[in-house]
């Protein structure tokens, strides 16, 4: 048990003994290391229930405290009723030790939920090349899926094709119009269709491919075959450019599936079995009022055509049949006011809870203060393939992440392309290489430092003390992160951490140079201190390698000014 449990399960017990069984103890550690280690509001939490004042009961807590036995050097009240708590300095360095044993572990629940969760995202229409909005998206639902593994989750990621619908048609017609060209044919992209260069590449393709064929079908079944041909092939890219950008999906789940399964069909005939469908104006509609939308939904057009609200109603009562307990889908900006409706519906199946919406926000793309707006390919908006080729996966993915999804976002180009330390994801990534020189120089494999033989406390600095500290929140950062599904807080978090590690290998060093702050001459000393480059280096490459991003051993470097 560690010192946090050791210290919570005190807390608990001193509680039950005050008269207060079965509650929680929280805690959290300060903002402001000069107020301690940790620190608890459990004399606030009990106030109401006990009908005391919160100082009096947070003075009969540390009455009735075994701090020595939780590791604790002092504890004080503070403000209307806080515990602040200061850890003894071999408690610390202790953590050091369980960091570096626990290794790829660090960070991660120590047992599953039982939880089973899915995350739904990109999600685009085979009609083209994934953008970089559809890539910020990618790399948002990547590292919340990630987060909610890493928490003792069973979690699947899946994407949505759209393969149904008007788009779909006009993408058989613009790749006919680009075909019967190339044969020497006069035709125009029809109204709504598709002109990026794209079309064209495509265009010849499926001539090379299929040439006799295509020559001897009617117009109707060329477009048609030309649809098929058209969404299997963008399907296919779309798949290789998220592999590239790092994201692999665990399926595919397309719309026409819907429609051949029949589960608009069954999932209307529920939501008339629970009364919650009428007729009115020709069409079928929902009672989404009585969950909290605005205004009733319609299901069915007065034409007996689907509006885009039942299948959708129906993909997401398919994901609970399919066995899971929540679902998380991560949409665009323009699907905002989309958000009520779903939820309602899902309500009125009975899964009020089910359902969480991350919304992501548009990307502009900024180089020398001017924002890109053509891409070479894609005509009226840059892809995601272009960026990611440009500035690098890791780079792309980081800056996708560093900002909350549902913020604005200026992508910065010239940032992104600096090699210097300027650049946020370099300065992490930076930080790990050094460590991993360090070692080199020292002519030892990291991964069997037999830390237990290291007399961690010669590791008496501040600057040492605070960095183990540091280290030791890594697994309540995660935590707090998938709970908010905020992968940005890790990525604040490792900006932190690399700062506070070029403060401990640089200070009093004139050289810069990181092997002098670590190699010291004193055997004990040197032993000690490549424990903690070896705990650092865990926590950076497990933090990495979490948002999907490369922890590298080797790095070309370019000094900040």
């Amino acid at each position: 048990m560690n010192p946090i449990e050791r210290l919570r399960a005190q807390l608990e017990r001193v509680a039950a003994e005050l008269g207060a069984e079965g509650t929680a103890a929280q805690l959290e550690r300060p903002r402001n290391p000069e107020h301690g280690d940790l620190a608890t509001n459990l004399a606030m939490t009990l106030a109401g229930r006990l009908r005391r004042p919160p100082r009096l009961i947070a003075d009969q807590i540390l009455e009735r405290l075994s701090l020595a036995e939780a590791g604790v050097a002092a504890a004080e009240v503070a403000g209307a009723g806080f515990i602040n708590f200061r850890l003894a300095g071999g408690v610390v360095q202790g953590q050091l030790l369980h960091i570096v044993k626990a290794d790829r572990d660090f960070g991660r629940a120590a047992a599953p939920t039982g939880q089973r969760w899915q995350v739904e995202f990109v999600s685009a229409n085979p009609t083209g090349p994934l953008h970089v909005a559809h890539g910020r998206g990618a790399a948002l639902g990547d590292a919340i899926a990630s987060l909610l593994q890493w928490s003792g989750h069973e979690v699947e990621r899946e994407f949505y094709v759209n393969d149904a619908g008007v788009q779909i048609g006009k993408l058989g017609e613009s790749l006919d119009a680009r075909w019967r060209e190339l044969q020497g044919q006069s035709a125009s992209i029809p109204d709504g269709g598709y002109h990026g260069s794209y079309v064209t590449e495509l265009a010849r393709q499926v001539d090379a491919e299929q040439h006799e064929r295509l020559a001897s079908l009617d117009a109707d079944a060329r477009v048609a075959f030309l649809k098929d041909w058209g969404v299997a092939a963008l399907e296919r890219e779309q798949d290789e450019t998220l592999r590239a950008f790092g994201v692999r999906m665990d399926s595919y789940y397309p719309e026409s599936r819907v429609y051949q399964e029949k589960l608009v069909e069954t999932t209307l005939q529920e939501l008339a079995a629970r009364g919650l469908t009428y007729e009115g104006e020709g069409a079928l509609w929902l009672r989404t009022t009585d969950f909290g939308d605005d205004k009733d939904r319609v299901l069915v057009k007065s034409d007996g055509t689907y509006t885009y609200f039942a299948p959708d109603i129906a993909y997401h009562r398919d994901k609970i049949g399919r066995g899971f307990d929540h679902g998380i889908d991560i949409w665009g900006a323009d699907h905002h006011g989309y958000v009520p409706r779903m939820k309602a519906a899902l309500a009125a199946l009975g899964h009020p809870e089910f359902l969480t919406v991350e919304i992501v926000q548009m990307v502009r793309i900024v180089r020398g203060g001017e924002e890109v707006k053509m891409s070479k390919r894609a005509g009226d908006f840059v892809t995601l393939r272009e960026l990611f080729e440009e500035t690098g996966a890791d780079v792309a993915r980081y800056f996708f992440l560093m900002r909350r999804g549902d913020a604005q976002m200026l992508f910065d180009l010239d940032l992104a392309l600096d090699h210097s330390e300027k650049n946020p994801v370099y300065k992490v990534q930076y930080a790990h290489a050094r460590l991993a020189s360090i070692f080199r120089k020292a002519g030892l494999d990291p991964a069997a430092l037999e830390a237990q033989n290291a007399d961690l406390t010669r590791l008496t600095l501040r600057v040492e003390q605070d960095l183990i500290k540091q280290l030791d929140r890594f697994p309540d950062v995660v935590t707090r992160a998938a709970e908010g599904r905020s992968p940005h807080l890790v990525c604040e978090y490792l900006e932190e951490t690399s700062g506070m590690v070029n403060s401990w290998y640089h200070g009093g060093n004139p050289s810069r140079n990181p092997e002098l702050a670590v190699l010291v001459g004193d055997p004990a000393l040197r032993a000690a201190r490549l424990v903690l480059a070896r705990g650092i280096q865990v926590v950076l490459r497990n933090g990495l390698e979490l948002l999907g991003l490369t922890a590298p051993d080797r790095m070309e470097r370019e000094e900040t000014a």
